[in-house]
């Protein structure tokens, strides 16, 4: 499918020791750009394909609201503003994977699906990831943000286990700033159960412009979550899974990310988030101690 939840907030000063997470260099590993590095497992795209509709802005809905598990086109508001489309390089060929900004100390980090950024294949983070926040039809507001480090569980690196297919990217800054600074970012939740209403948005790689989907998640296994929402299809891996947004704080809350179980789904209208347990916290912690 598209390429590749708790109680309470995690709190930013948090400290979490033992965390089993691989953290790479983007700039120290050898990958090239272009390399086929990825084979559109999950809900991923395949770099380096144009995409079919560019410079088009395709209506799934014409409704301001749609009803719950109907995909849309959202407005461009400062909630979707901080998801953004993955690419390889720079923003010439396709994207392939969605990614979000959480919150951090160091005010840089994203938030995505493991096999978005990680070559199981070489054992390697991908060293050449680029992020397009709030993009639409070529148009970049806060241009392109340089991804710098790669954090994934050792566990996911070593054996893809599905459900830690959660990984945090550290950015480089741009123009001086730290993309919170000019975005904010929304806080990770943990342990929230697994019925939850939820709003994922994401970016096909056959479109560039984003879309949404509301609805309640459900349970498919003690360790993945479960949605119903159409044409969440390639591109949308590492979508996040936002609850609680409260427009007064400009921040809502995420669950889950597009991945997991198949990679996300092997159909475009169910997808599969891996439950933000103890080890995603860990992991948060480690990847807030790298930035």
């Amino acid at each position: 499918m598209r390429s590749l939840a708790w109680k309470s907030i995690l709190p930013l000063t948090l400290i979490m020791i033992g965390a089993t997470a691989v953290v790479g260099d983007a700039a120290e590993k050898t990958h090239t750009a272009g390399s086929s590095w990825r084979s559109g497992f999950g809900k991923s795209g395949t770099p380096g394909q144009a995409s079919q509709d560019q410079g088009q802005d395709q209506d799934f809905s014409s409704r301001t609201l749609a009803k719950d598990g109907n995909a849309y086109t959202p407005r461009r508001t400062q909630e979707n503003a901080r998801i953004g489309a993955v690419f390889e390089k720079d923003d010439q060929g396709a994207h392939f994977c969605t990614a979000s900004v959480v919150q951090s100390p160091g005010r840089n980090m994203l938030i995505t699906a493991a096999h978005c950024a990680f070559d199981a294949d070489s054992g390697q983070p991908v060293n050449d990831l680029v992020f397009a926040p709030d993009y639409r039809n070529g148009d970049e507001p806060t241009g392109l943000w340089k991804v710098s480090k790669v954090v994934v569980d050792d566990r996911w690196a070593k054996s893809q286990d599905e459900d830690l297919d959660v990984a945090f990217l550290v950015l480089d800054q741009k123009d001086g700033k730290d993309i919170q600074d000019v975005l904010g970012g929304n806080t990770l939740g943990t342990d929230r159960g697994f019925d939850n209403k939820v709003k994922i948005t994401g970016y096909p790689t056959s479109r560039d412009t984003p879309i949404s989907c509301q609805n309640r998640t459900t349970k498919f296994s003690d360790t993945q979550l479960r949605i119903q929402c159409t044409d969440l299809e390639d591109g949308t891996s590492g979508s996040p899974w936002l609850t609680d947004y409260d427009p007064k704080s400009h921040s809502g809350t995420v669950i889950g990310v597009l991945g997991g179980h198949e990679g996300g789904g092997d159909q475009d209208d169910v997808s599969y988030a891996a439950y933000f347990d103890d080890d995603i916290a860990k992991l948060y912690r480690r990847a807030q101690d790298e930035d």
